[in-house]
């Protein structure tokens, strides 16, 4: 079994990917690319064009086949089960649906030492948790050279944080994947309960999450931030050597994504209190009018001074907005 994540510069990665795999690839793969969850993808199309073996968007239950292409439809997780499919719209991970991380644990808890974990170019760092994961189960972990990556965020990630098996430039994984699918597997090891149970989550089973840290089985804490999608208090999970978020409703960050995530909601706060200003402006400025046309000059006075001072907070603003970068555009790198 390889699992695939793959977002920036992604579709041509995966072009050249699939284009290289033999028509009697001995296994199954499933890819996970990052796509706009209300567009229709032509994904399986391009890459089929580009590919000797079948690609196609699976459907809910259906069975896993040797020499295929599975890759994620949009706005839903593809999850592994054995011998067959779920393609579920369970909680976002890394804002994303779907996500490389649940698709990866989902393979792990399935197929342990069978799944072979691949992640390509990207930004942040979706499929870092998913890759280790992937070798916490006893499967083997593959990430493209980030020199070689167009984006190299989510190959370093991966590097940073997980003890990769092989790291190769683009072409060279094609051969590499068709050579591992024909040697043995690894002993078989016990799956982590923590791990079982956030593919449970994935599969929407959120009472799982709930249960589950009730008997202190995924190593959690509260932390001092709120979901930035729901509002909801947040966990810390310690995952080895990975920290990473997740809420009562299911939905996980890493610690990037998070930052990201909360740079945006302030850069809309701050859109929301400067469009509020504005509005303000116009409500003093035409109760000035009013109050001047009404013949009362002291009190249009003093709704043109709350018109001034509404104008200085939107120059300050507007300062703000214009300097500053809220979305956190350059998050330091995994140590």
């Amino acid at each position: 079994m390889v699992v695939i994540a793959a977002s920036a510069g992604g579709v041509s990665a995966l072009q050249t990917l699939c284009g290289g795999m033999s028509p009697d690839f001995a296994g199954a793969i499933f890819v996970v690319q990052h796509v706009s969850p209300g567009a229709k993808s032509m994904l399986p199309a391009i890459l089929g064009r580009a590919a000797a073996l079948p690609v196609v968007h699976p459907a809910e239950g259906d069975p896993i086949l040797r020499g295929h292409i599975y890759v994620a439809p949009p706005d839903r997780h593809l999850l592994v089960k054995r011998g067959h499919m779920l393609v579920r719209k369970g909680p976002k991970e890394n804002r994303t649906r779907p996500a490389a991380d649940p698709l990866f644990r989902s393979a792990a808890v399935s197929y342990g030492p069978r799944v072979v974990g691949l992640v390509l170019t990207g930004t942040l760092d979706d499929g870092t948790a998913g890759l280790l994961a992937v070798k916490r189960c006893g499967g083997m972990a593959v990430v493209q050279d980030p020199d070689d990556a167009e984006w190299s965020d989510m190959p370093r990630h991966a590097m940073a944080k997980v003890a990769v098996d092989h790291c190769l430039p683009l072409t060279s994984l094609a051969d590499l994947l068709t050579r591992l699918a024909l040697e043995p597997a690894g002993p078989g090891i016990p799956v982590p309960s923590d791990i079982e149970l956030e593919a449970r989550i994935a599969e929407q089973e959120m009472i799982a999450m709930i249960e589950e840290n009730r008997q202190n089985s995924m190593v959690a804490s509260p932390a001092l931030v709120t979901c930035p999608d729901c509002g909801g208090a947040m966990m810390e999970v310690e995952d080895g050597p990975l920290l990473r978020f997740r809420c009562h409703i299911g939905h996980a960050f890493s610690p990037a994504t998070l930052a990201e995530a909360q740079g945006q909601a302030f850069e809309q706060a701050l859109a929301m209190a400067l469009r509020t200003h504005n509005e303000r402006i116009r409500l003093f400025e035409r109760m000035a009018d009013n109050a001047a046309t009404q013949g009362h000059p002291n009190i249009a006075a003093k709704w043109t001074a709350a018109a001034i001072e509404a104008k200085t907070h939107v120059d300050l603003l507007r300062a703000i907005l214009t300097t500053q970068s809220p979305a956190m555009g350059d998050i330091p790198a995994a140590d």
